[in-house]
């Protein structure tokens, strides 16, 4: 059994629910919430895989986790850099935008504070509902496998922050030779003994660009070859109307715009987000594929543009691959000592986590959650517990769904919502 009742636990502890950990923080006793946070990895870490040390954030540092919510917070970008002794040498680069790997340290620095309110190593298998005698459910049971034994922690609310998965294509499988980018630095080292001869990227996104670019600088003599189906990357626009997009204040005018708004405004605004490179990183690649040309050497870098990749089968000592030029139907068949899908990610699948639980949400026409404006997911009258999403929420909340920019913001909404009086807590799903 339980050994309390706890206001909150918050499933995963990547950025979102760091986020919401910090507010709490800041909040002190006033706050009145008991919380915990699972984190199913054994310390704390955010896409290590792509900790590449020329990569910059797409991102102000001023959208940290604290700023936009409180600017006077103790826990944001500005103060992590007088802790760590660089606030007037990040000052002096005029930048707003910090490597991702300062980055990263800043999130660790963030989650070592509030250690506290974590555990780690703490695999989530089942939210079992709590049913009183009149058969409502005020609690729930989050079990957990940890350390080889279970626990239970029960709580009146929860919030899912579960994160991105790695997508690959139908029929392709991870091996030592076939990765996602998400892995990209865990496997290089295994092939600096032997230097690889041809290296392939499929995709035509940032983090295929960036897998590209560290590929072709960190093996000198390696043919680099990238697979991507338009005729350049695009760029990504990150002018200023554009990233309006996404404002805290877009969000509300998102949840609020009918369907068919919602649609147009996510196809309008795909190129802020979706497959687009920075346009630094484009030219520096043109650039190096100019250079072999004008040295007239066999280049390295090949472009495989307009093309898809056909078929791949993996042999004992390489990867054979046969891509389509588009336009002519031509095939190019090619060995390759590993190829690296930057193919993106997908949500994962917050209804397969709440199990028997997941009877009990409202959807949309297209079977998707509903959700309400502070991030609750709308269920039948019979559950009162609150259930929160972090997220996949894009169908309801707009495009910065699973982006840092509204990260500050959106934990003070939810934890809001959280720690509100109680009969806010009962609303039933016609008055949500």
């Amino acid at each position: 059994m339980p050994e309390a009742v706890l206001d909150l636990v918050g499933v995963g502890f990547g950025p979102s629910n760091l986020a919401i950990a910090l507010a709490l923080d800041e909040a002190g006793a006033t706050a009145g919430c008991d919380a915990l946070f699972l984190e199913r990895q054994p310390a704390f870490g955010w896409h290590t895989g792509m900790l590449l040390d020329e990569a910059t954030m797409q991102v102000s540092f001023l959208k940290d986790l604290v700023t936009m919510r409180n600017p006077a917070s103790p826990h944001s970008y500005l103060c992590y850099l007088r802790d760590r002794g660089r606030l007037a040498a990040f000052i002096n680069q005029k930048s707003l935008f910090p490597l991702r790997t300062e980055f990263h340290d800043y999130l660790a620095w963030c989650a070592e504070r509030v250690g506290h309110l974590v555990r780690y190593g703490a695999q989530v298998v089942d939210i079992r509902p709590v049913s009183g005698p009149d058969g409502t459910v005020d609690l729930l049971d989050v079990v957990v496998h940890r350390d080889g034994a279970e626990e239970v922690h029960r709580t009146r609310n929860m919030v899912i922050a579960a994160g991105l998965q790695p997508w690959l294509p139908d029929g392709i499988e991870r091996s030592d030779r076939v990765w996602h980018t998400s892995e990209l630095l865990h496997r290089l080292p295994g092939f600096e003994s032997v230097a690889p001869r041809s290296l392939t990227v499929v995709g035509a996104g940032q983090s295929a660009a960036e897998a590209v670019a560290h590929l072709h600088g960190r093996f000198p003599e390696a043919e680099v070859r990238a697979v991507f189906g338009r005729y350049g990357y695009s760029p990504a626009d990150d002018s200023p109307f554009a990233n309006q997009i996404f404002d805290p204040d877009a969000v509300d005018e998102y949840y609020v715009a009918p369907e068919h708004v919602r649609r147009r405004l996510v196809d309008y605004h795909r190129n802020t987000n979706y497959a687009v490179v920075d346009l630094e990183l484009i030219q520096d690649l043109y650039a190096r594929s100019y250079r072999e040309q004008v040295r007239g050497v066999q280049p390295r870098l090949i472009m495989m543009n307009v093309s898809r990749l056909a078929s791949l089968s993996q042999e004992a000592d390489a990867v054979r691959l046969v891509v389509e030029h588009l336009p002519t139907g031509k095939l190019t068949e090619f060995e390759t000592d590993a190829v690296v899908f930057g193919t993106g990610y997908r949500p994962a699948d917050p209804l397969a986590l709440l199990g028997s639980l997941a009877d009990q949400l409202k959807l949309d026409d297209q079977s998707r959650p509903r959700l309400d404006r502070d991030y609750r997911l709308v269920t039948t009258d019979r559950i009162r517990a609150g259930i929160y999403l972090q997220g996949p929420t894009e169908h309801t909340h707009g495009l910065a769904s699973t982006l840092l920019s509204v990260t500050a913001v959106r934990a003070g909404e939810i934890l809001a919502a959280v720690t509100a009086a109680a009969p806010a807590q009962v609303l039933t799903a016609s008055a949500r």
